[in-house]
């Protein structure tokens, strides 16, 4: 067990060592920091001087990988990448192009990022589980033909028309939840019904269906017929039997969700105006703040390489013979 950790250990280093190179040449190679000057700028006619000004108080006038001016080690460390890009294996993120810091930002939105995400995903499971569960109790009926088709029907609607339906119905006809803002403590829940609920319904047709399709495969095992023949009902097979023995597919599909725990939703929290990580990074991007943008791709990254690390964990308690690749 300890080595299988190690081994996967060891494999997550180098991939996050890559993501970094590769954040750092996308925002610095392909896209210089005089291009990112005269953006940010937002002049037609931007001066050689305003250029050179802007990158001094951000510290992008430094070499990219090598300052053959400076000695000894000063070659390597008075550089753009070490700076900029090195701190943020130790999440040391630096500061924003206006000044601000953003590991501090970043510790304080993830919080409204968190309330929704976690709630949206743990409810989220619980009920396209049990309907899909449903759906395969009652296979071969027209509860599962007409269940099947409604799922379909969902994933065709776009997301936009449930924040939208959600907030004019919920919000303005029954007026049960504020439309959108978000306050401290526990008067934050008032606030954080309805993404949740909207969250919940609008995953329904795609997650249904996948779980549907994942139990569908269980049930025609030699496993399950065994089960059936010995007397237990058809709920217990489902719900103890097929569901233990489709966990590793749901746990692969759960860690595609997971650096939304903290990254947040984009869509989510800018409808819903809450101060989260998801708000965060689109203004980063309308303001062409590259340095939050950019700590922000590398922690999405970091999260989803630790999302793979721990969903291979997980399988390790659901499957003991993963141990043994």
């Amino acid at each position: 067990m300890i080595q299988y950790l190690i081994r996967r250990i060891l494999y997550a280093v180098p991939l996050l060592i890559g993501v970094n190179i590769l954040t750092f040449v996308l925002f610095f190679v392909v896209n210089s920091p005089d291009d990112m000057a005269r953006m940010h700028l937002g002049q037609k006619h931007v001066t050689a001087e305003a250029v050179t000004k802007w990158k001094q108080e951000r510290g992008y006038d430094l070499p990219l990988f090598r300052n053959d001016q400076a000695g000894g080690i000063k070659q390597f460390t008075e550089t753009i990448f070490y700076q900029k890009s090195v701190g943020l294996f130790l999440f040391r993120f630096g500061r924003a192009d206006n000044g601000e810091d953003i590991g501090a930002d970043i510790s304080q939105r993830m919080w409204p990022s968190l309330a929704i995400a976690a709630p949206s995903l743990l409810v989220g499971l619980l009920v396209h589980i049990s309907l899909a569960l449903m759906l395969v109790f009652f296979r071969m009926t027209y509860l599962e033909f007409w269940g099947v088709a409604l799922c379909v029907a969902m994933m065709s609607i776009s997301s936009l028309f449930y924040i939208i339906g959600g907030q004019f119905v919920m919000g303005k006809l029954l007026q049960l939840t504020p439309i959108s803002g978000y306050d401290l403590g526990w008067n934050a829940l008032k606030f954080l019904v309805l993404p949740v609920i909207i969250s919940v319904i609008a995953g329904i047709g795609s997650g249904v269906r996948w779980y549907r399709t994942l139990f569908l495969e269980e049930v025609e095992k030699d496993y399950v017929r065994t089960a059936r023949a010995k007397g237990l009902s058809e709920t217990y097979v489902l719900f103890t039997h097929v569901l233990k023995n489709a966990m590793i597919p749901i746990l692969t599909g759960v860690v595609v969700v997971l650096p939304l725990l903290f990254i947040g939703s984009l869509i989510t929290e800018s409808f819903f105006s809450i101060p989260g990580l998801g708000s965060y990074t689109i203004d980063a991007i309308n303001k062409q703040d590259f340095a939050i943008v950019r700590a922000m791709v590398f922690l999405g990254s970091a999260l989803y390489i630790l999302g793979l690390l721990l969903t291979d964990i997980s399988y390790t308690l659901v499957d003991p013979r993963v141990r043994l690749n």
